[in-house]
Parts: C-alpha cells; structure tokens; sequence
C-alpha cells in the first residue's frame, strides 16, 4: 500500500508540476515564481488529502477507533443525556391577549421602521416604555406579573427543578469536553502528526464523536418590548433564565411566599449551594452504584430527591441524594435507596 501511494503522489507531482512549466511561457516573468509557487501548494493539498483519505481507511485507525469505542459511545451518551437535561425548562408565556391584524393605510409614506422589529411569540411581552423600563429595575417582579408566574410552593419546585437540570447540563458539557479531549490526548501517540495537527475535526469525526452543542442558547430568554405607535423609537429589556438568574429567581419566590401556610418552612432551597453540599456530603459518590469522581474524573454527578416531588417528597437534605447521570437517568420516577 505504501509504494503504490508513493507511486500515485508521484504521478500527481509531475502533473501539476507539468502544468506550471507551461504556465511559465504564458506569464511574464515575475508571475512565473507565483505559478509554480500555486502549483506546488495544490499538489501538497491533494497529497495530503490522499494520505488523509488512505489513513481513515486503513486497518490501523480501524484498530485504535475499536480500541476506545467504548469511550466514545460513553461520551455519547452523555452528549444524549446533557441535551434532555436542556429541555427541562418551564415555558412559562407572556398573557394570551388574542392575535390580529394590522395594516398601515395611512396617505403619507412613513417608514415607520421600529416596526420591523415588533415580535410576536410567547416569550415576549408588548408593552409600554415605563412598563419596559420598570422591568428593567425590578426584573423578577415584572416577570411574574407579566409572564403569569404564580407565587406558589408549585413555582417555586418547578424552578428548582429547572435550576436543577440546567446545573447538570452546564457541567456535563464541562466534563463532556473534558472526557473528549482526554481521549483524543492519549491516542495522540498512536495518531501520526499530520493527522492531529491539520485534520483534528475530521479526526474526532472519523472516531465516531457526536456534534456537541457548547452554547448556553438553551437558556430562556422573556423579553419586554415596546414600539412606539408611529413606529419611530423601541425599548427591548431581556430577562435571561441562566444559572445566576435562576439562583436568584427561587430566593425571590421563596421570599414572597415565606409568610403563607406551607411546607416551605419545613424544606430546603434547590439552589447551587445545596446541591454541591449534597455532593460534599456523599463525598462524591453515587450513592446506587458507588462510582465517584475519585474512580471516573469527569463523571457527572445530579442532586436525585429519593422520594420524588410527584411522590409526596420533599427537597429537603434528608431526601436528596447523589447519583451518578447514569443511574439518575435510570432511575427515573422510580424510588430507589442506597
């Protein structure tokens, strides 16, 4: 297989190469040394891309890609796993104030061009500058009037929940790309250096890697907006659910229904802080399968509540506990202990 490479790069040097001489009689000479210079650069590309093409086909990547298929597949799955955790979010929606139609039938030709950017979706709400403005300083009281989020121990678990998921989701993109690279790290050595160096996407392609979606757009987004009528001036404020926002928003819910007969007094917060004093506790450990962070560095670990919220459970420290993604994943809404 080498010598007939070797034989066919040959073949394509003197091609090319045959191709630039004639080019020289055409050009002047100070064109000449570009000629030969673009000939030379085509033909290291289509070398290069044979001996890519030869290398993805041949028995020893089919051997290393064999090797680490279980890492990979591993990987893989947690890519599955960490994009349901990102649709965990509650759609909560501006009022439905009924749809219409409008139509600018007016004599005079105004641009009118604020209202090219007048949206309509059920993440935003068309208001008034004051109202947009207000929201603007008092983000989580005007969300929950605006978005109908209700001031109830029901909201508050919804948005613990979703704190929850999306906590998850953040850090097991952290340790996806982490496991990613640690693998792609020890089969270096075993991979020739063209190959890492100049063909490291086609590389974790041909290994078998899934797409990851690194971003943070998943994180909802409500926006207040107001166009003004003769569609000259706007105002835009977003309101957008990330970690930080989320954190916030259950300690403002939490607040407002603190004075109100409920469970709220006998239970914890979901928040960042209680779930990684629940991981300090069970010293990073699945506490159904027993796999820690000491045994599997990048092993995503979740905050599980033992007897489900749909259960009658609590969040409360004494019903929560770690398990590793793939036991939680399992798990479900099942009750299981350690």
């Amino acid at each position: 297989m080498g010598y007939i490479l070797l034989f066919v790069l040959g073949i394509i040097v003197l091609i090319v190469l045959s191709i630039a001489q004639g080019v020289q009689f055409i050009f002047v000479n100070f064109k000449v040394p570009i000629a030969v210079m673009a000939a030379l650069l085509v033909s290291l590309y289509l070398i290069f891309k044979i001996y890519e093409h030869v290398y993805f086909t041949s028995k020893k990547f089919k051997g290393i890609k064999n090797g680490i298929q279980k890492y990979i597949d591993n990987c893989n799955e947690l890519n599955h796993h960490v994009e349901e955790l990102k649709g965990s979010y509650v759609n909560i929606k501006s009022y439905d104030y009924g749809d219409g139609s409008m139509q600018d039938v007016s004599n005079y030709n105004f641009k009118r061009k604020e209202w090219s950017i007048d949206v309509k979706n059920n993440h935003i709400h068309n208001c008034s500058a004051s109202v947009c403005k207000n929201a603007n300083n008092q983000p989580f009281k005007y969300l929950c009037k605006y978005f109908d989020i209700k001031k109830t121990d029901e909201s508050l678990s919804q948005f613990e929940n979703v704190l929850n998921d999306f906590a998850a989701a953040e850090q097991g993109k952290t340790f996806l790309q982490n496991e990613r690279n640690l693998i792609l790290s020890n089969t270096r050595s075993s991979i020739p250096w063209l190959i890492n160096t100049f063909s490291k996407e086609k590389l974790i392609k041909e290994l078998g890697f899934e797409d990851v979606d690194f971003s943070d757009l998943y994180f909802p987004i409500y926006t207040f907006q107001y166009v003004s009528a003769g569609g000259n001036s706007s105002l835009k404020f977003d309101i957008k659910l990330d970690i930080e926002n989320l954190d916030k928003l259950i300690f403002y819910l939490r607040d407002l229904i603190k004075f109100r007969k409920s469970v709220l007094g006998q239970r914890a917060l979901m928040t960042s802080s209680l779930r990684e004093k629940i991981k300090v506790r069970d010293d990073y450990t699945c506490q159904i399968c027993g796999l820690s962070t000491y045994d599997e560095k990048n092993l995503l670990l979740e905050i599980d509540h033992i007897t489900p919220l749909s259960k009658g459970g609590m969040t409360a420290e004494n019903n929560l506990q770690t398990l590793c993604w793939r036991c939680n994943r399992t798990k479900g809404a099942k009750v299981l202990t350690s």
